[in-house]
């Protein structure tokens, strides 16, 4: 176990990861030379236009969907606020079905139509370890109109995968309109449209080592919703406001690479994440596990949320592990700075005298990473341990 300190090891892919080297290149152009309007008809804009025309082809061959059912947008927040906006109020959607454990770009704006009276909203049951009740889905669809579905492929705080091919079956059963949040997949897992029955899925270039303020929402064809910002006629009217053309561009190579590799990064981050579980095991006793995170087979690979036992000054393990040069996180980064605790854990009864701490892992982790973090999370645990 090699405990050398890197320059900084760099945890919290979850939040945000890198920018690969290959996607700054391909996005230089366009914050250098090529600076037209893509709306503009003159020459610089077109050639701007016909970049964003790529990418779109690019992330829908991705996808194997149709390029007119990809729309850039801001990122993933603005994605799923799109989604449920849109199909609540255009398509007439009394009711909604969600979870407890969705990300608050999910649960805010759900929660805010439920206020306004615009919808029922419902929430699917689970189990402590965060495992969705599909029965109680499909109970729950059997019991209203035509309803909006939205449930993510994977928890960004402790890494449950939902199936989401299973519950797209149940949604089209009982004609729901599905929507599902693939922020933390996107880039991590293949993603073929054909084979899934969701009405739209979104994706975030900076979770995928691309640029960050951009994202795209996936529409399936015949789907029209309202749009949720207004002001011009981009995106074939689906988001106003000037494309963001170097993002975009870099999103779609960003894409493309994490596809390519895919096989690879999977295997070498495994690793590190089976690594971290017994280092963290052999180095620190009566570490737990949040929801499914150690299950290979139940998590997503990138994501180990870890549970310390209670200790004199827990809040203070995410501080004095960047003190130590190690960037982790408590849960969503989100809402990190917030004095609330996370309504994921809370959700699941998880014990608030345990720390948490959310060890997030991309492409650009080391072994030596691995080991130098945990180290020092055993030594800061022992130093304040009760």
């Amino acid at each position: 176990m090699s405990t050398t300190a890197p320059a900084y090891a760099y945890f919290d892919n979850a939040a945000t990861t890198p920018l690969d080297p290959e996607v700054l290149e391909a996005m230089l152009p366009f914050l250098q030379q090529h600076y037209g309007n893509p709306s503009s008809l003159h020459g610089p804009g077109r050639q701007v236009r016909a970049a964003i025309e790529n990418a779109r082809k690019t992330v829908a061959h991705l996808l194997n969907a149709a390029p007119a059912e990809i729309s850039f947008t801001s990122g993933g927040t603005e994605a799923d606020n799109y989604a449920a906006f849109g199909s609540v109020r255009t398509l007439g959607l009394k009711h909604a079905i969600t979870s407890p454990l969705e990300h608050h770009a999910v649960l805010h704006p759900l929660q805010v139509l439920a206020k306004s009276g615009e919808i029922e909203l419902h929430y699917v049951k689970h189990d402590a370890r965060g495992r969705l009740d599909l029965n109680h889905l499909e109970e729950l669809l059997a019991g209203q109109s035509r309803t909006f579905v939205s449930l993510m492929q994977a928890n960004n705080e402790i890494g449950n995968l939902n199936d989401i091919a299973a519950i797209g079956d149940i949604c089209a059963r009982h004609e729901a309109v599905f929507h599902t949040d693939t922020v933390q997949t996107m880039g991590h897992y293949r993603h073929d449209v054909q084979q899934l029955k969701n009405q739209f899925l979104v994706g975030s270039a900076h979770k995928f080592h691309g640029p960050k303020g951009v994202g795209f929402i996936y529409t399936r064809s015949g789907v029209q919703v309202s749009p949720l910002i207004h002001g011009g006629s981009q995106e074939r009217n689906v988001r106003s406001g000037t494309e963001n053309v170097a993002g975009i561009v870099g999103l779609a190579k960003a894409l493309e690479i994490a596809v390519r590799d895919l096989a690879d990064h999977q295997l070498h981050v495994r690793a590190l994440k089976n690594r971290f579980i017994a280092q963290l095991r052999a180095n620190i006793a009566d570490v737990q596990f949040n929801g499914l995170s150690e299950e290979a087979d139940q998590s997503l690979y990138t994501v180990l949320s870890v549970s310390l036992p209670p200790s004199a000054f827990s809040e203070m393990l995410l501080f004095n592990l960047d003190i130590s040069k190690v960037a982790a996180s408590g849960g969503s980064a989100c809402t990190s700075g917030a004095q609330t605790g996370s309504h994921v854990l809370e959700a699941l009864g998880c014990d608030p005298e345990r720390a948490t701490v959310r060890f997030s892992m991309s492409k650009m982790n080391t072994d030596a990473e691995v080991d130098y973090a945990v180290a020092a999370l055993a030594k800061l645990y022992r130093s304040v341990a009760v």
